[in-house]
């Protein structure tokens, strides 16, 4: 999967919580969020990475993120990259591209490209089906 956008910048430590109340309006459909260390921290709800999503973010790339965020995320089907090269070097309303099958994030404005892991499959398909409860249905362990 190829995701494509222009990016927002935040800074560390980032809870996800009334960062920039116009936030929403400001983004289009399929941008990209780039933070520092520890984003998601203090949002321990599904809440935070659902809204992050339903606003019309594609993804989030991070030096790193609150491991319950980053569990959360996956589990709503977003999908976040750890890249702290990508992190420190990305700035706001560069146009990015990150291939996930290849964990390859290209940034098209400056023309640079960094690496970032890849998902587990598994977890690649919950992303891919857009959260864990549609991949569970999928899997046909439970019917809506």
């Amino acid at each position: 999967m190829k995701i494509k956008g222009k990016s927002w910048k935040f800074n560390d430590n980032i809870n996800t919580e009334d960062i920039d109340k116009e936030f929403p309006r400001k983004i289009s459909s399929g941008d990209v969020i780039v933070a520092g260390r520890n984003f998601g921290c203090g949002s321990s709800r599904e809440h935070a990475p659902i809204a992050i999503k339903g606003c019309g973010i594609s993804c989030v790339i991070a030096e790193s993120f609150a491991r319950i965020f980053y569990r959360n995320a996956i589990n709503i089907g977003l999908p976040i990259f750890v890249s702290e090269e990508a992190a420190k070097d990305i700035k706001e309303n560069d146009e990015v591209e990150i291939d996930t099958e290849a964990g390859k994030i290209v940034n098209l404005t400056r023309g640079k490209t960094y690496q970032t892991d890849k998902f587990a499959d598994f977890m690649q398909e919950i992303v891919d089906n857009g959260g864990l409860l549609n991949w569970i249905e999928k899997k046909g362990l439970v019917k809506k």
